[in-house]
């Protein structure tokens, strides 16, 4: 199979969909693989290492586009893309279509077999390929909070540690997942004072249990989370339906309560985001103010650390590529209940009910739009 990457033309996206040593592995089970020229430097891999590792380098992305099976991607592809992509060609990347109809009606239209990272699921509830970026973006959440609450950014001026005699700062973290376990854990090494929200209580039992009782778990319900609004200095949206768009449970009223100068970040934002004022932003502008609360709602923050993210997420994705070029994607999703359930698009059908039920969009089983249903 031939496999491709290219030069992520996302805003500020530094990462890049396939490593030196990926190309290396793909190349050594008999693929070939076509890089763009400079499409790895944000990352720090340069254009020699791919060679070395026997790619094949390309000037232009019309080139990789027109020639390869499979595109190997980080982020979705943008209104300029779209029109290279070809009908059958697999997509590999992250996709988040239950916040773009304008994409997901794209990729249908030109029969695209877009395979989206967040929806890998091998078993349920475990998301392999989201797992990583989610760990990086819940660690990112508090460092960027607490960046943003900084009086000369428009922040309240509060240290989220405190010091000796004065109170420490106050962090809600709305959802106990990967993100949001992973906040908790750079929040209390900072020595903030931390809550986190959930529907389920075996998680914040789970939560409560690794973290020895030096954080507040409360169960997610509308007086809860008043209460929490109305006290942090820091709210974290860490809410995930898989392959859905995020549930909007801040309102814009909400935000009448919370301090003056608060921040807000939404982590999900890449779902459309869990705060109704939540609009997505960029690395060189990622803040705005809406009743006096700073919204930090970049889409893609694990690509301000490129070199780590890449790192976390081309180990992760590595495997499942290699399956999909191996087997193709018909006898890998056959195969594997987690690329199955990867696949969102297929043969001009969209494939994912989370996404359907988004657009509201008729959606066929995604076996049967392969053509590997039993008959």
């Amino acid at each position: 199979m031939k496999i491709g990457s290219v030069t992520e033309v996302k805003r500020q996206e530094y990462r890049v969909g396939i490593t030196p040593g990926c190309a290396r592995a793909y190349i050594r089970e008999g693929h070939q693989v076509l890089i763009q020229a400079g499409a790895g430097l944000g990352a720090g891999f340069t254009d020699q290492e791919y060679a070395r590792a026997g790619a094949v380098m390309c000037e232009s992305p019309e080139e990789i586009y027109a020639s390869c099976d499979m595109i190997v991607k980080v982020k979705e592809p943008l209104p300029s893309e779209i029109p290279l992509l070809r009908e059958g060609q697999i997509l590999f990347t992250y996709l988040h279509l239950a916040a773009d109809e304008t994409l997901t009606k794209a990729l249908i239209e030109q029969g695209v077999s877009g395979v989206a990272y967040e929806t890998v699921e091998p078993r349920p509830g475990q998301l392999p390929l989201l797992k990583p970026m989610s760990e990086i973006a819940g660690r990112l959440s508090v460092q960027e909070g607490a960046r943003f609450l900084e009086r000369p950014q428009g922040g309240r001026g509060v240290l989220l540690g405190g010091i000796p005699g004065v109170e420490k700062g106050k962090i809600a973290i709305l959802g106990g997942g990967i993100v949001g376990t992973n906040a908790a854990k750079i929040a209390l090494g900072l020595g903030a004072q931390v809550t986190i929200l959930d529907i389920r209580m075996d998680r914040l039992g789970y939560l409560d249990d690794i973290f020895q009782g030096r954080l507040t778990t409360l169960s997610s319900n509308r007086g809860h989370l008043e209460m929490v609004l109305g006290e942090s200095d820091l709210v974290i949206g860490a809410v995930l339906v898989t392959g859905a768009r995020a549930p909007r449970i801040v309102t814009r009223n909400d935000l009448k309560q919370m301090k003056r100068g608060s921040v807000i970040v939404d982590v999900a934002i890449d779902q459309g985001g869990c705060v109704e004022t939540a609009r997505a932003t960029t690395h060189d502008d990622p803040v705005y103010e809406v009743e006096g609360v700073l919204h930090y709602c970049v889409a893609n923050m694990p690509g301000a650390v490129s070199r780590t993210s890449t790192q976390a997420l081309t180990a992760a994705t590595l495997p499942y590529g290699l399956e999909i070029a191996a087997l193709g994607l018909k006898e890998a999703a056959r195969k594997n209940r987690g690329i199955a359930l990867g696949v969102n698009t297929c043969d001009h059908h969209l494939t994912c009910p989370g996404v359907a039920r988004a657009f509201s969009l008729p959606c066929r089983e995604v076996q049967e739009a392969l053509g590997t249903a039993p008959r």
